[in-house]
């Protein structure tokens, strides 16, 4: 694979492109905006830090769609981010219109590209890629576990005082409050983290985990982009050098978990096909009605889109 496009040149998009870069998975990122000038500005800084940080990925800038013909991978950053007291469910009306214009824009230049999408609404807005790209479910899928399981494993990472390379953890659901950390399939270097912990303090770690992104937005007055932009940067790595990396994320359930046509999210192998296979895990009933609940605040998201006949 030679060609990755990263549509939205924000905070979001600029890092993973630059994160892409330091990878030298590639031999070119597309980074497209509307905002031309801004996409072409931060590619070029980032070229410019090549021979710094010793990367040969070439970046290019632009706002024409033509410039991303015949791309494997395209990461979807586009859309507003959040603002504070503002839920990603409100963000649904404007970036759903987006996704959808620009997953129809980037069909026209690549035959078969393998699509990330990162906008928030998280599941909806994988949904709407996925329908209006028309591409297989194997080849649309969302980031979002990635970048909350990093969450869960840096705080956890924080209160036990260990590396955070030695925390591995699973985490399902929809991206935003009703997600669903898995403590029970928590590990640190192999040990059950509720050895290591009082439950109290791990439920605690999962409560502050659901509200990780408002937390940044209460800080820093808009959506995060560092973790972001790294987390969608690891999964383009895993489909490049086909891994075949276990990650939760965002994929269309058909069956599993008893959940039907519906971008959700669970575990997943991911390699240079997409995804290669999405595992069941052997969920308890605690757990079972916690992805559940999760789902149909999800579903009443998917009903919002679907309504507005886009």
């Amino acid at each position: 694979m030679s060609k990755v496009t990263v549509v939205g040149a924000g905070n979001v998009g600029a890092t993973c492109a630059n994160v892409l870069a330091h990878k030298d998975l590639v031999n070119e990122v597309v980074l497209l905006d509307i905002k031309g000038d801004m996409a072409r500005g931060k590619a070029l800084d980032s070229w410019q830090q090549a021979p710094i940080d010793y990367y040969s990925t070439r970046l290019i800038g632009t706002e024409d769609y033509a410039a991303t013909a015949d791309s494997d991978i395209v990461v979807i950053t586009a859309g507003i981010p959040r603002k504070p007291g503002m839920s990603r469910d409100d963000l649904i009306a404007t970036n759903a219109k987006i996704v959808n214009m620009v997953s129809s824009s980037i069909m026209e230049h690549s035959k078969n590209p393998i699509i990330i999408v990162v906008s928030n609404p998280l599941d909806v807005m994988t949904y709407a890629a996925y329908k209006a790209s028309g591409l297989d479910a194997s080849r649309v899928f969302g980031m979002a576990g990635i970048l909350d399981t990093a969450r869960y494993r840096a705080f956890l990472s924080t209160e036990l005082n260990v590396s955070p390379k030695d925390i591995q953890a699973v985490l399902m659901g929809g991206h935003g409050d009703t997600m669903v950390p898995l403590p029970r399939y928590t590990t640190v270097a192999g040990i059950p983290v509720l050895e290591l912990i009082d439950k109290d303090k791990l439920d605690a770690i999962v409560e502050r985990t659901k509200v990780g992104g408002g937390e940044l937005v209460k800080l820093m007055g808009t959506s995060a982009w560092y973790a972001p932009g790294a987390a969608a940067a690891q999964m383009v790595e895993s489909i490049v050098r086909d891994e075949q990396r276990i990650f939760p994320c965002c994929v269309r359930l058909d069956g599993q978990y008893g959940i039907n046509d519906m971008f959700l999210g669970a575990p997943v192998k991911l390699g240079k096909n997409g995804i290669e296979q999405i595992i069941e895990l052997q969920l308890n009933e605690d757990e079972k009605a916690l992805l559940t609940e999760s789902a149909q605040h999800v579903r009443s998201v998917m009903e919002v889109f679907e309504k507005m006949d886009i």
